[in-house]
């Protein structure tokens, strides 16, 4: 991933930003986290996240396989919110949604998630939707109970059914992404997904020629419907 760009806004709503992110400067791996739990708590969370997968999958790169190392460095963020949390009994209610992507010495790609920060996959003016949310509505959608556009308004939307900072919080959603040069992989935060749409999402990645511009022009688009959450745009384009 030789190109990239992001950028992270508290949006119009919030006083602070409990978003947080890393893109490796080699173009390895992109990390997006969306720390919940009081402003100074979620951002705590989402950073411990962040940081130690970053740590992880820099120190494992060459050596262990990417499924299992994604699953490792997730897991260690747990782990690291779960030490603040006993050391830091004001922060105990603490968490964070992840996405993460990997690609690996062999040029292949993988993502990581817990929660319902997304990745995206850009290919012409085609979006898919490569992760699955941990929420009581995806669940609903994959049963039949709720539509898309249901969900989208639903008054449970933002209930997780799982996240970082909980000891039940299980091993991380593992799966290969299939790419081709040119593909542009996109990760966010529920705050440009809870204002903007695929069709929105889909109509400015193709309105915004300059790769570098797209993420602030994003969050501007998420901020001018409404920016009711902190937003964070990660771009990364594979060749």
């Amino acid at each position: 991933m030789r190109r990239h760009a992001s950028a992270t806004d508290p949006g119009k709503i919030r006083s602070s930003n409990q978003d947080a992110y890393h893109c490796d400067p080699e173009g390895r791996f992109f990390i997006v986290a969306d720390g919940m739990g009081g402003h100074a708590a979620g951002a705590t969370a989402s950073l411990l996240a962040v940081e130690a997968i970053r740590e992880r999958l820099d120190r494992g790169w060459k050596t262990v396989p990417a499924p299992r190392l994604l699953s490792e460095a997730v897991e260690a963020a747990n782990d690291a919110i779960l030490k603040d949390q006993r050391e830091n009994p004001e922060r105990a209610d603490m968490g964070t949604t992840v996405v993460v992507i990997l690609v690996d010495p062999n040029n292949n790609c993988w993502s990581a998630h817990i929660g319902d920060s997304r990745l995206y996959r850009l290919r012409g003016s085609e979006m898919q939707q490569m992760t699955e949310d941990h929420t009581l509505v995806a669940r609903s959608i994959r049963q039949g109970e709720l539509t898309h556009e249901q969900a989208r308004a639903h008054p449970w939307r933002h209930i997780l059914e799982r996240c970082l900072g909980r000891p039940d919080s299980g091993a991380p959603s593992v799966q290969p992404i299939t790419v081709r040069p040119g593909d542009r992989l996109l990760l966010c935060s529920d705050g440009l997904t809870e204002e903007l749409d695929d069709d929105l999402i889909v109509e400015y990645c193709l309105k915004v020629a300059n790769l570098e511009e797209l993420p602030s022009q994003l969050i501007e688009a998420a901020k001018e419907r409404g920016g009711r959450d902190n937003i964070t745009v990660v771009i990364a384009e594979y060749d």
